[in-house]
């Protein structure tokens, strides 16, 4: 049994993303090595995650809902790094994936990482192209899906073997340096396939029409409430829009990240710049089927 890592995640009946989630760190790290909280005890979750640590929780809708579940995985991924020299922490549908061109798995990597640093994989939002990419998905992401767009937002400190906290959302810590290497990303699925992502908006619309709140009033991201959706055909057939850069060198966009990071004002947090970058990229072949 290994003691490198551990991963962590929170999931409420999100099935399509838990089993990538799954797919994807299961067989690296060993299943007895992912943490999961389950939120509502979904019964679906228990049987997908089987040989997972499961802890399961209320799921009354709760206006301070985001606040409190980074209260709780920020305690949970500090007690963790009791026992493990690193953790990685983020929502189900967020995937730390390592460039199979450094030759060894995130394991192996992480196995050769100093301890005491927070990194942050460079974010990128896996899109379905509905115009090039007819393919359901039905076991592997990457393969049916090759399009990426460039997203700061999901630069995420999220590989934590540091004393310290991760702000909501997971998008800011308090520790002050930026370590972002060159061979990690944080990939974002939220957009990877148009079918998956107008039920997911529907159940997130649910919650929100349960709590029955102002936008303003409720500590949960402002995506979730049906006023701020748009059309979703119309979200995705936009994705063409955006300009395709050739090739994948992305070691400009980290330099940047390098060059504004610094003291999130007088928060105790630090961040970085995070440009809305309309910029496309085509995943190398080398991607195809890595989850």
């Amino acid at each position: 049994m290994q003691s490198t890592a551990a991963i962590v995640t929170m999931v409420r009946d999100d099935h399509f993303f838990l089993k990538a989630w799954l797919r994807h760190y299961g067989p690296i790290f060993g299943r007895e090595n992912l943490y999961i909280v389950n939120h509502g005890r979904g019964r679906g979750v228990e049987e997908l995650a089987e040989g997972c640590n499961i802890i399961g929780i209320p799921g009354d809708p709760h206006k301070n809902f985001d606040m409190k579940r980074w209260r709780l995985l920020n305690n949970l991924v500090m007690g963790l790094r009791s026992y493990y020299n690193h953790v990685i922490v983020g929502d189900v549908d967020e995937l730390v994936v390592i460039d199979p061109e450094e030759g060894k798995t995130l394991l192996e990597y992480l196995e050769e990482q100093p301890i005491r640093r927070v990194l942050t994989p460079l974010g990128l939002e896996v899109i379905h192209r509905i115009d090039e990419e007819p393919e359901a998905i039905t076991d592997k992401i990457l393969g049916p899906r090759r399009h990426v767009r460039l997203a700061p937002h999901y630069s995420k400190p999220c590989v934590i073997s540091a004393g310290t906290k991760i702000a909501r959302g997971g998008h800011y810590t308090q520790y002050g340096k930026l370590f972002t290497p060159d061979c990690l990303y944080l990939m974002h699925l939220k957009f990877c396939d148009f079918p998956e992502y107008t039920a997911a908006m529907d159940r997130r619309n649910a919650v929100t029409d349960e709590i029955g709140d102002d936008v303003k009033e409720i500590s949960i991201g402002r995506h979730w409430f049906a006023e701020a959706r748009g059309e979703d055909r119309a979200t995705f057939e936009a994705f063409a829009d955006l300009e395709m850069v050739e090739g994948f060198d992305m070691r400009l966009y980290r330099r940047k990240m390098q060059r504004s990071f610094g003291p999130r004002g007088d928060t105790g947090f630090y961040n970085f710049a995070r440009p809305d970058y309309k910029l496309q990229f085509k995943l190398p072949e080398r991607f195809s089927g890595i989850f």
